[in-house]
Protein backbone atom coordinates (compact mmCIF):
# COMPACT_ATOMS: atom_id res chain seq x y z
CA UNK A 1 0.00 0.00 0.00
CA UNK A 2 1.16 3.24 -0.69
CA UNK A 3 0.75 6.33 1.32
CA UNK A 4 -2.40 7.94 -0.57
CA UNK A 5 -4.24 4.47 0.20
CA UNK A 6 -3.37 4.71 3.70
CA UNK A 7 -5.07 8.15 3.69
CA UNK A 8 -7.66 7.31 1.67
CA UNK A 9 -8.82 4.47 3.77
CA UNK A 10 -8.15 6.62 7.12
CA UNK A 11 -10.41 9.08 5.40
CA UNK A 12 -13.18 6.84 4.64
CA UNK A 13 -13.15 4.81 8.06
CA UNK A 14 -13.36 8.78 10.03
CA UNK A 15 -16.16 9.25 7.54
CA UNK A 16 -18.12 6.80 8.52
CA UNK A 17 -17.60 6.73 12.36
CA UNK A 18 -19.03 10.40 11.95
CA UNK A 19 -21.96 8.92 10.02
CA UNK A 20 -22.63 6.63 12.16
CA UNK A 21 -22.37 9.02 14.91
CA UNK A 22 -25.06 11.35 13.72
CA UNK A 23 -27.38 8.54 13.19
CA UNK A 24 -27.50 7.62 16.84
CA UNK A 25 -27.85 11.54 17.70
CA UNK A 26 -30.87 11.82 15.28
CA UNK A 27 -32.16 8.54 16.81
CA UNK A 28 -31.95 10.09 20.20
CA UNK A 29 -33.12 13.32 19.26
CA UNK A 30 -36.53 11.01 17.48
CA UNK A 31 -37.10 9.25 20.71
CA UNK A 32 -37.31 12.79 22.53
CA UNK A 33 -39.46 14.45 19.84
CA UNK A 34 -41.78 11.40 20.32
CA UNK A 35 -42.03 11.87 24.03
CA UNK A 36 -42.45 15.78 23.54
CA UNK A 37 -45.37 15.08 20.73
CA UNK A 38 -46.87 12.30 23.44
CA UNK A 39 -46.99 14.90 26.34
CA UNK A 40 -48.48 18.00 24.27
CA UNK A 41 -50.85 15.88 22.93
CA UNK A 42 -49.58 15.38 19.42
CA UNK A 43 -50.43 12.36 17.40
CA UNK A 44 -48.95 10.25 14.99
CA UNK A 45 -51.72 8.89 13.47
CA UNK A 46 -52.62 10.83 10.14
CA UNK A 47 -55.65 12.31 9.84
CA UNK A 48 -58.74 10.73 8.37
CA UNK A 49 -58.08 13.18 5.27
CA UNK A 50 -55.17 12.26 4.43
CA UNK A 51 -55.76 8.95 4.85
CA UNK A 52 -59.05 8.69 2.71
CA UNK A 53 -56.99 10.58 0.00
CA UNK A 54 -54.25 7.44 -0.05
CA UNK A 55 -56.77 5.25 0.28
CA UNK A 56 -58.67 6.82 -2.97
CA UNK A 57 -54.88 6.75 -4.94
CA UNK A 58 -54.37 3.49 -4.11
CA UNK A 59 -57.96 2.58 -5.88
CA UNK A 60 -57.33 4.42 -8.89
CA UNK A 61 -54.14 2.62 -8.76
CA UNK A 62 -51.79 5.62 -8.23
CA UNK A 63 -49.47 3.55 -5.87
CA UNK A 64 -46.45 5.36 -6.39
CA UNK A 65 -48.71 8.89 -6.27
CA UNK A 66 -49.96 7.37 -2.70
CA UNK A 67 -46.39 6.79 -1.13
CA UNK A 68 -45.00 10.42 -2.51
CA UNK A 69 -47.79 11.79 -0.95
CA UNK A 70 -47.38 9.93 2.65
CA UNK A 71 -43.63 10.30 2.54
CA UNK A 72 -44.57 14.41 1.99
CA UNK A 73 -46.95 14.74 4.69
CA UNK A 74 -45.09 12.24 7.42
CA UNK A 75 -41.09 12.88 6.53
CA UNK A 76 -41.42 9.06 6.04
CA UNK A 77 -38.34 7.21 4.33
CA UNK A 78 -39.53 5.12 0.86
CA UNK A 79 -39.43 1.65 2.62
CA UNK A 80 -41.45 3.01 5.64
CA UNK A 81 -43.91 4.75 3.54
CA UNK A 82 -44.19 1.78 0.82
CA UNK A 83 -44.83 -0.67 3.70
CA UNK A 84 -47.87 1.58 4.81
CA UNK A 85 -49.11 2.11 1.65
CA UNK A 86 -49.00 -1.64 1.38
CA UNK A 87 -51.06 -1.78 4.21
CA UNK A 88 -54.23 0.57 3.40
CA UNK A 89 -54.49 -2.04 -0.34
Amino acid sequence: MNFFEVIAIGLMISIISYIIEVKSSIDILNKKLDKISEKVGISNELDADLKNELIDLISKGKKIKAIKKYRYNTGAKLKEAKDYIESLE
